[in-house]
């Protein structure tokens, strides 16, 4: 089977972007789930409960697992959501305790790859949705 070259750059930048969105949130996840002193030390400075980062850390896990996984899209969208709130909370969270630029950039960089990933995901990936009604398909009685 032959694909054109735009099919495969769209695919390649997809399963690249979504692999990293992945395997930062499975790293950071299994970190976070096994209570990694650093993890608990990061979320604390941040002003969060250590209980939290155990809660995260599992969240983080499924998040990830659900991008990769084949089926499931209604899944899927609320993974993208669970992924893009976690990542704006921590960009806010950094910059509410006053860290440098570079500790708010990193989870809004991560973000624009997570974009990248939502907005190149395959037609199989997507949430197909009912087709909308327009005015002229209303009957008038």
């Amino acid at each position: 089977m032959r694909l054109n070259r735009h099919v495969s750059v769209r695919a390649i930048t997809y399963w690249t972007s979504t692999s990293l969105v992945a395997l930062a949130f499975l790293s950071g996840g299994l970190a976070s789930a096994a209570g990694s002193a650093q993890q608990v030390q990061g979320m604390t400075a941040l002003g969060y409960p250590a209980y939290f980062v155990t809660m995260l850390g599992i969240w983080k896990c499924l998040g990830a697992i659900t991008l990769v996984a084949p089926r499931f899209p209604r899944l899927k969208e609320w993974a993208y959501a669970g992924i893009a709130f976690d990542l704006i909370g921590a960009a806010a969270s950094h910059f509410a305790v006053g860290h440098s630029m570079g500790k708010i950039a990193v989870p809004l960089v991560l973000l624009a790859i997570t974009a990248a990933s939502w907005s190149l995901r395959p037609s199989g990936r997507r949430l197909q949705l009912p087709p909308r009604a327009t005015p002229s398909s209303f009957a008038l009685v």
